[in-house]
């Protein structure tokens, strides 16, 4: 766990680094690190690095996101960008005297790049297209919050490999959309040339839709076709439909331009590598930062 934590926070401090004022070192290098990606985060995508706060509506669980997209270097014409992704996703048990054991992690690091381009005559009612790929690592463990009082994993039984199990991917992601203001699409698909367990199937489908609505407030579905554990076959075979719907309002209205209440509802295969096999369905309300 010590070891975890550590790349995490080497990850956090070099981002901070990235961000220092360092003019000379820029000059030399071409490296101009922003926050301000050229390519936007996708609201409604539970996958996306950001940082959020986000109870489960009747669970006592909430899930903790910490994580960010850093543009290392962006073209002068804003038409290319190369950056680098980092990201944690927690699920926390609710208990009492405000304690949150920690019951599953994951962890993802990575590089990207964005291809953009301005449309000038689209038949489409949009002004831009891009596209952002993605070289990815991500792993996931359970924790202490996933143990009972004398140490002992919560139900083994549960996971078709027991636990603990090694759950360790690294694939590639391309996403394209279309956007204007106020509204975007995109489609995605990912592809994992190498994963733990290995009987996993190596493609994934995504498709989504961002709309703006009146007083800074939006709605956002992002769906993907995920694969589907088969018990008696000891693989996965075939996809499941994977939901989440967002409704939100950005707090620009009191200057934080990048931070969203939100209220998200999942349906589908678990977003957790812990739990990949495992079918969801919840009702999330809280914040979220994008940096």
């Amino acid at each position: 766990m010590n070891k975890r934590l550590s790349i995490v926070t080497t990850a956090l401090l070099a981002t901070v680094g990235l961000n220092a004022p360092a003019n000379t070192a820029k000059a030399e290098s071409g490296l101009h690190p922003t926050l301000d990606t050229m390519f936007e985060p996708l609201l409604a995508d539970p996958m996306e690095p950001r940082i959020a706060v986000m109870p489960m509506l009747g669970k006592k669980q909430l899930q903790l996101d910490i994580g960010t997209s850093v543009d290392l270097y962006q073209n002068d014409k804003k038409t290319f960008a190369v950056g680098i992704d980092f990201a944690t996703w927690t699920l926390l048990n609710r208990t009492s005297s405000f304690k949150f054991p920690v019951d599953t992690i994951d962890y993802l690091f990575g590089l990207n790049a964005t291809f953009r381009r301005q449309l000038e005559e689209c038949a489409l009612p949009f002004d831009e297209a891009s596209v952002r790929v993605r070289l990815s690592h991500i792993s996931a463990h359970f924790e202490d919050g996933h143990t009972d009082d004398a140490g002992d994993w919560l139900h083994p039984e549960e996971s078709p490999f027991g636990i603990p199990f090694t759950y360790s991917r690294e694939y590639i992601n391309v996403t394209a959309s279309l956007s204007a203001p106020g509204r975007r699409i995109y489609l995605g698909y990912q592809y994992m040339y190498h994963t733990i367990p290995d009987e996993i199937s190596a493609s994934s489908f995504q498709a989504g839709a961002e709309i703006g609505l009146p007083y800074d407030a939006y709605l956002a579905a992002d769906f993907k076709l995920l694969p589907v554990w088969q018990w008696d076959e000891g693989k996965t075979d075939g996809y499941r439909g994977t939901w989440n719907i967002q409704a939100g309002m950005r707090l620009s209205s009191i200057g934080l331009d990048n931070v969203r209440v939100a209220c998200n509802y999942f349906s589908g295969m678990s977003r957790h590598g812990m739990y990949f096999y495992k079918p969801e369905s919840y009702t999330t309300l809280g914040m979220i930062v994008d940096l």
